[in-house]
């Protein structure tokens, strides 16, 4: 895991506050990994609906009860919820006197601390394919920016797609969630990521194991390589995952996401979308808020 903590302190012992929060934050991270190594065999499991949660540790419970809402018609495991749970249980040692405001960011999955009167900025960068070879320090342009206020039911930021790191049984090279928690943003963005998909006989598949041991997925087949397809195809995945983001919307799951397949994208706002709403935009560029 490679995370990064900023806070910005408030008040004559803010200083000291941010200090200790470092510290609890430390604390809790230290032995992360190692709980939820010991709960791996049951983590890799799918999530069972009408089930009591198997798990015992803090994360991992979290974890599952991010990925339950799907559980029903979908398959996921607690997995699709790790890196927001873990950036979620991190932040909660910065809600306290003295720090204003504080961000855990867990490649790329990210849980907010604000206090009334602060806002945090997130930057979009739609698609991997596009970074350069020499890597981020040499003036990246970000394709957007969102600003997450106290007052927007939004703690947690997400993103997920076929690129990168994580696998994806779509087509979206990212799909960014944003919802009140980091788990609930993780789990949604990999279902809706899984969703932004269409046939097509040049998009290659393996089955997970084949790419990663131990992995959770098992024998299901992931998206490894996606050609150039035909702009009426990506219109029709993203559609697909629209539709399905729209549905978590109406479920109170997620507050707004932003879709992206080679070039094209689809926006759902805040505030309860509706058609009008549905936002196209050719360059990439964000349109959230």
């Amino acid at each position: 895991m490679d995370i990064v903590i900023g806070a910005d302190p408030v008040g004559l012992h803010g200083p000291a506050a941010v200090e200790d929060a470092h510290e609890s934050a430390w604390a809790c991270f230290v032995p992360l990994l190692d709980g939820l190594m010991q709960e791996w065999p049951v983590l890799r499991l799918p999530v069972q609906a009408h089930r009591p949660c198997p798990l015992h540790g803090a994360v991992a419970r979290r974890m599952w009860q991010a990925c339950l809402p799907w559980a029903d018609q979908h398959f996921i495991t607690p997995m699709a919820a790790v890196a927001g749970s873990v950036a979620q249980s991190l932040i909660a040692s910065y809600d306290r006197p003295g720090v204003a405001r504080a961000w855990v960011n867990n490649g790329g999955d990210i849980a907010l601390h604000l206090t009334p009167g602060q806002s945090a900025r997130v930057g979009l960068y739609a698609d991997l394919a596009r970074l350069p070879a020499h890597g981020w320090g040499q003036g990246i342009q970000l394709d957007g920016a969102l600003e997450v206020t106290h007052a927007m039911p939004v703690r947690g930021v997400a993103t997920s797609g076929w690129r990168g790191r994580s696998f994806s049984f779509g087509i979206a090279d990212s799909v960014t969630v944003l919802a009140a928690t980091a788990a609930q943003a993780d789990a949604a963005a990999s279902m809706i990521a899984n969703a932004v998909n269409v046939d097509h006989p040049g998009i290659v598949r393996q089955p997970a194991h084949s790419l990663r041991d131990m992995t959770d997925l098992g024998d299901l087949a992931v998206t490894v390589d996606v050609p150039q397809l035909p702009s009426s195809l990506v219109q029709q995945a993203l559609q697909a995952g629209w539709q399905c983001a729209r549905e978590c919307q109406a479920q109170g799951w997620i507050a707004a996401a932003f879709l992206v397949c080679q070039g094209q994208s689809l926006a759902l706002t805040l505030g309860g979308a509706v058609d009008g709403e549905q936002v196209s935009c050719a360059n990439d560029a964000l349109a959230l808020a």
